[in-house]
């Protein structure tokens, strides 16, 4: 048996980690409650059929955003054109970002 002292890794790709960010930063700003998370999260999970935890954990949280009305259809479709573009303009090896969008208060 084999042990490791190197710590483990909560994420397997950076973009994860970003996701899981973004969600406890709107939680803090008031967008949605632990409870509403939760559910939202739990929901997306019970009807996914395998997959990535991580692609599910996004879909749940433009889900709960959609429901308490922080963003529109529209104007998710028009950040996710944004970060598409900032992608694939950025040079190899540099970071990915975007000027900050606010999230208003509830």
């Amino acid at each position: 048996m084999t042990i490791s002292n190197a710590p483990e890794m909560p994420f397997a790709e950076p973009w994860q980690a970003g996701a899981f960010a973004l969600t406890v930063e709107l939680h803090r700003q008031g967008a949605f409650t632990w409870p509403e998370w939760s559910a939202a999260l739990g929901a997306r999970l019970a009807a996914a059929d395998g997959g990535d935890y991580y692609e599910h954990w996004l879909e749940a949280l433009e889900t709960i955003l959609a429901a308490q009305g922080v963003i529109d259809a529209p104007a998710l479709a028009a950040r996710k054109a944004e970060w598409a573009r900032a992608y694939r303009e950025t040079p190899h090896g540099a970071p990915v970002g975007l000027r900050p969008s606010v999230i208003p208060p509830r």
